[in-house]
């Protein structure tokens, strides 16, 4: 492959791809590639179904019996006798459709927060399915959108990049009830992963997460963001239109510039803060991050558990 591993991890790049299995696969190969070594380990599993062979799979999973009476090359898929089940929560709102485009706007490589997330919560998938971790997923807005419980095989995996994929903003944020919603549904113990904007009440969301942590989940928070609501880079007077309830303003943005700021930085700050108290891993993460920091505040949460 051409092109370098740091330009397969961007945003831009990987939103130009066709369909969600190959941005995640990309994801997930691009961050290999730039840590020079793999971190699969091989867990004890048990057989469960075939699957296609791809260009890139393990020889030594391939079922050659099958190939012997159907000329057609197939992998043993595995159920896991898996070390670890996880969750990917991901905030589906309104507010995640940041930044906006009308119908006449051009895409110019930037993507909104939803679609990072739903990059992100991808390779993830991706990388933990490798991995032989069961996941699972679930979107949510004001409630619980969809909820699917932690599988591994490949037809699952796939079922669960079509739900991101068809997944669009909706509706109001209401982070930390559907946190609560979900931490009450999730009865097995494993490692929580939130991706969200946050734009919540930050004392009820820090409750919520510590509901997982009261189960003994392990959680790490993905705090995405667009750089224009941290900098509030626009320019003389402008309009600003709540994307979940309609309001608009209008205002003067240099004057509010730096008290705007100040406000964001403490956001981000309390919730990081309130986060480390209670042994939840946080990152912040904006929509030109590349993925290889989100996956490796992964492997790094996941090395612990182990």
């Amino acid at each position: 492959m051409s092109e370098s591993p740091l330009r397969i991890l961007t945003p831009e790049f990987i939103s130009r791809l066709s369909n969600m299995e190959l941005r995640a696969r990309l994801i997930v190969e691009g961050f290999l590639i730039g840590m020079h070594r793999s971190p699969y380990h091989g867990f004890s599993v048990e057989f469960a179904e075939h699957r296609q062979y791809f260009p890139g799979d393990s020889i030594g999973n391939i079922d050659w019996k099958v190939y012997g009476r159907s000329d057609r090359l197939y992998i043993k898929q595995f159920e896991e006798e898996t070390n670890l089940k996880a969750y990917i929560l991901l905030d589906a709102s309104n507010s995640m459709g940041f930044p906006v485009r009308g119908p006449s706007d051009k895409r110019d490589g930037k993507v909104t927060k939803l679609e990072y997330a739903s990059y992100l919560a991808a390779g993830l998938i991706y990388l933990m399915m490798k991995q032989q971790d069961a996941t699972g997923l679930a979107v949510y807005d004001e409630t619980v959108r969809s909820f699917f419980e932690p599988h591994l095989t490949y037809s699952y995996m796939k079922r669960l990049l079509t739900e991101l994929s068809d997944t669009k903003p909706n509706a109001k944020t209401s982070t930390a009830a559907a946190l609560s919603s979900l931490a009450e549904r999730i009865k097995r113990r494993g490692l929580i992963i939130v991706i969200s904007d946050f734009l919540d009440e930050t004392r009820s969301v820090i409750t919520a997460l510590k509901h997982f942590r009261h189960r003994k989940n392990e959680v790490i928070a993905f705090h995405v963001m667009d750089e224009a609501e941290i900098n509030l880079d626009y320019p003389g007077d402008s309009i600003f239109t709540d994307l979940e309830t309609g309001e608009q303003v209008s205002t003067q943005v240099s004057a509010m510039k730096t008290t705007y700021r100040n406000n964001v930085n403490r956001f981000i700050h309390e919730l990081k803060s309130k986060c480390f108290e209670n042994d939840i891993d946080y990152s912040l993460l904006t929509t030109s991050t590349p993925f290889d920091k989100a996956l490796t505040a992964y492997l790094t949460r996941r090395k612990k558990i182990f």
